[in-house]
């Protein structure tokens, strides 16, 4: 069932139910109000009786014959009069007798003074009443007809009133449904026109002010982390696709040169070498492009442990200067604390080597003497890692792009490289929770900081 059919569907059950208890509360009510007021006029009627016949002295015969033609509201009312000894005084039709009076009903009398209920369709009420220094027992009893005919009447007037109101009811709930998920109409109108070709449509807001309004803002930013992706992958493929091809290319072409016509041995050795060169550098891009695709797992599909922080450097220094020999790294561990803890950390340890390996390669690329400082500190709950170098420095403009996949800076002439080594080390430290800061001045080197959370 569609929502716009419950809410009218609810929206109309409370409304009946509301109704329907006003209309019963109305109803007992004017009936328990009628039946107090014919209780009190049968009784009234039984008392005059008692006037006409004490203290008028009307003959007994004469409201006999008044009862037997009596075609007023009150119908058929039977009274009867018994003396303090349970002696019948008077009663408008022995024959008929509708209360029967038994001794042990008399006794009831007397002892409460009053009493009313109904017997078959006839309202009794019976009491006890002084009259000259004498007390009666009175029972008086009738048919309420007109009564009855006004309640009946009542009951369908509300009947066709419920009937009538629950229709408005059913109608004016449709119509709040449809007032009320018309911004979900729309918004969904808008989201069907979404496609990959128009991320960068919104959907409306309207007011901004209520429930559906956060929904479509909401709705908005997810578009905009969305649109983001969509094209950092656009991106991404693009970059790849380029940096993948050039060393392809260089390959064929030489491999195509070399093989148009014969050539001497140093030539297919110097083919060789840069054929090499080219593979070596397709690789490195392959492998760098996998160890990317890898820190942007879920976290939760990386294994992590307890590292220490001075054994992945080491590792990664070792690394480096074995694929790099020309590179000099040093690793300062006096400010190492005593406690274990402050530099251990949960982490992954080939992700980890993979980015301190990076930002080493970096400093030691960009540095006249090839060379980086890196040292060890700890600072509240975060082990501190600083990678110093003395090189050219970065610019600001470069400063704040650095860690965008595929982006070369200024100095790109200054040194190879395909732009993917600091996104890289970036998704990795974040991946782990951490925070890895550039700050450098042109002319005067760069530090790259690393904050990792320690155990």
């Amino acid at each position: 069932m569609k929502i716009r059919n419950k809410l009218t569907l609810l929206y109309s059950l409370l409304s009946a139910g509301v109704l329907l208890v006003f209309a019963l509360f109305f109803y007992l009510s004017f009936a328990n109000d009628q039946k107090d007021e014919f209780y009190n006029q049968i009784k009234q009627h039984a008392i005059t009786k008692v006037y006409f016949l004490f203290d008028l002295n009307i003959k007994p015969e004469v409201l006999q014959t008044i009862y037997a033609n009596n075609t007023r509201r009150v119908i058929n009312e039977e009274v009867a009069i018994y003396d303090e000894s349970y002696r019948l005084i008077y009663h408008d039709a022995e024959n008929k007798d509708i209360v029967k009076e038994t001794p042990q009903l008399l006794d009831s009398i007397v002892k409460n003074s009053e009493i009313r209920y109904k017997y078959n369709n006839y309202y009794v009420t019976a009491f006890t009443l002084k009259h000259s220094n004498k007390t009666y027992i009175i029972t008086a009893a009738a048919i309420d007809r007109y009564g009855e005919e006004k309640l009946n009447t009542i009951l369908e007037y509300l009947a066709i009133a419920f009937c009538l109101s629950l229709l408005l009811i059913v109608v004016a709930g449709r119509f709040s449904a449809e007032q009320a998920l018309k911004p979900v109409s729309d918004m969904v109108e808008n989201v069907e026109e979404i496609t990959a070709s128009n991320l960068d449509s919104r959907i409306n807001v309207g007011s901004g002010k209520d429930e559906l309004a956060e929904l479509a803002i909401t709705f908005n930013e997810m578009l905009n982390r969305l649109e983001k992706s969509f094209n950092a992958q656009k991106e991404f493929v693009s970059n790849i696709a380029h940096e993948v091809r050039t060393p392809l290319s260089t390959i064929i072409t030489e491999l195509e040169l070399s093989s148009n016509k014969p050539r001497s041995i140093e030539q297919y050795q110097q083919t060789i070498r840069l054929t090499l060169k080219d593979a070596q550098t397709l690789a490195k891009l392959t492998t760098s492009l996998l160890d990317l695709a890898k820190a942007s797992y879920d976290p939760t599909q990386i294994s992590f442990k307890a590292l220490r922080i001075d054994e992945i450097l080491l590792d990664a220094k070792h690394q480096l200067e074995k694929q790099a020999p020309s590179y000099h790294i040093t690793i300062d561990f006096t400010e190492i604390p005593d406690g274990e803890d402050e530099i251990t950390i949960s982490g992954n340890n080939y992700l980890l080597q993979v980015a301190f390996t990076n930002v080493m390669e970096n400093a030691c690329k960009f540095s006249e003497d090839q060379s980086c400082e890196v040292k060890i500190s700890y600072q509240n709950n975060h082990a501190i890692i600083d990678f110093i170098d003395h090189g050219t420095g970065i610019s600001d403009e470069d400063l704040h792009k650095i860690f965008i996949p595929f982006y070369r800076g200024q100095n790109k002439n200054h040194s190879s490289g395909h732009g993917i080594g600091m996104a890289l080390s970036q998704r990795i430290i974040n991946l782990h929770h951490g925070e890895i800061s550039v700050f450098s001045i042109l002319g005067s080197g760069t530090r790259f900081e690393v904050r990792l959370p320690h155990v």
